[in-house]
C-alpha cells in the first residue's frame, strides 16, 4: 500500500471520528483521492497498512493547516525540502482538491476564489484541444502535463528544480507524472532546454513561468522566439501571466502581448478567466 498522507482536513475527520465513539472510519489516506477505512481505539488510530498515530500526532497535524505529512514508522515527517541548487524551500500545502507547492511560502497555483486543480484545467482548456506533442515549460506538481496527456499523444514537461520532483514523488495528486508513459521529463532551465527542440516539433506549448521577477528571461523575446520556432503552423501557445486585473498583471500582460506578437505569432487572445494569453501561430 502506498504512504498515507495526511493534512489536517484528514485528521479533523478522524478526530471527529474519535468523538463520536467510532471504532472504525473511512477516511482519504491520499489527500482526498480515495478513502480507505482506518481503526480507532482509546490510543490513537491505525492504518491500513498497519502505520499507527497517536492522537497528539492527529492534534499535532490538525494545528498545521498549511502542512502535509506522510506516516512512516509510526511517525509523522512533513513533505517539505530545501534545494541547494537554488537556495528555495519547497513544500506541499493542502486544500479543497489538489494541494498546491510553496516556494518559500509563495503558493503556485491559484488558491483565492479557486483551487489548484481548476486553475490546471482552465490553462488546459485554454489552449484546446491538446492534441499531437505538447510542451509544458514548467513541471512543478505535474497537474498540467497530466492533464495535457489525457489527450495528447506526448507531453514534455520541464522541470529546473530536482527538488520540486522530490515533493512532487510524494503527492499523491503527482502520480501520474511518474506512471504515464506519455510523459517525459526534463530537468533544466526551459530557456536552455527548448533551443534544444526541432523547429516545429510541438503543436501545442503550455508556459506557466514562475513570476516575472524570478523568472524574466522566460518572459523575454527571445523565449518567445524560440517557442514561434517549436511551434507547428496552426499551432498555439497558452501564456500564464497572472491576474490580468492588478496594475503589475495589466503591465506585464501587455508587454508580453507585444512580444509575442514581435516573436510572429499572428494573433495573441486575452484569456483572463485562466489568467493568461493564448498565441496562435
Amino acid at each position: 500500500m502506498p504512504n498515507v498522507v495526511l493534512s489536517y482536513l484528514q485528521a479533523e475527520s478522524i478526530l471527529a471520528g474519535k468523538k463520536a465513539g467510532k471504532s472504525s472510519l473511512a477516511v482519504s489516506l491520499d489527500l482526498g483521492l480515495t478513502r480507505s477505512e482506518v481503526s480507532i481505539d482509546a490510543t490513537g488510530v491505525t492504518f491500513p497498512n498497519a502505520e499507527r498515530l497517536t492522537w497528539n500526532d492527529l492534534d499535532a497535524i490538525r494545528g498545521s493547516e498549511t502542512k502535509c505529512f506522510v506516516v512512516e514508522q509510526n511517525a509523522l515527517r512533513e513533505i517539505r525540502t530545501f534545494s541547494r541548487e537554488t537556495d528555495r524551500v519547497y513544500s506541499l500545502m493542502p486544500g479543497p482538491s489538489a494541494p498546491t507547492l510553496l516556494l518559500s511560502g509563495i503558493s503556485m497555483h491559484r488558491i483565492k476564489n479557486a483551487n489548484p486543480h481548476d486553475d490546471t484545467l482552465s490553462k488546459i482548456r485554454a489552449a484546446a484541444p491538446m492534441t499531437g506533442r505538447v510542451l509544458d515549460t514548467a513541471t512543478g506538481l505535474g497537474y498540467t502535463a497530466i492533464e495535457a496527456a489525457r489527450t495528447a499523444e506526448q507531453v514534455i514537461t520541464v522541470e529546473l528544480d530536482p527538488a520540486v520532483l522530490d515533493v512532487a514523488r510524494q503527492n499523491p495528486w503527482s502520480k501520474a507524472l511518474f506512471d504515464n508513459p506519455r510523459i517525459s521529463q526534463r530537468i533544466g532551465d526551459s530557456f536552455a532546454v527548448i533551443q534544444q527542440f526541432d523547429d516545429e516539433a510541438f503543436t501545442r506549448v503550455v508556459h506557466d513561468p514562475p513570476t516575472f521577477s524570478l523568472a524574466g528571461e522566460l518572459y523575454s523575446g527571445e523565449f518567445y522566439r524560440q517557442a514561434f520556432r517549436v511551434l507547428r503552423r496552426g499551432g498555439r501557445l497558452f501564456h500564464y501571466i497572472g491576474n490580468p486585473e492588478t496594475r503589475s498583471g495589466h503591465a506585464v500582460t501587455a508587454g508580453v502581448i507585444r512580444r509575442l506578437q514581435d516573436a510572429g505569432f499572428t494573433r495573441v487572445v486575452r484569456r483572463p478567466e485562466a489568467f493568461g494569453v493564448v498565441a496562435y501561430k
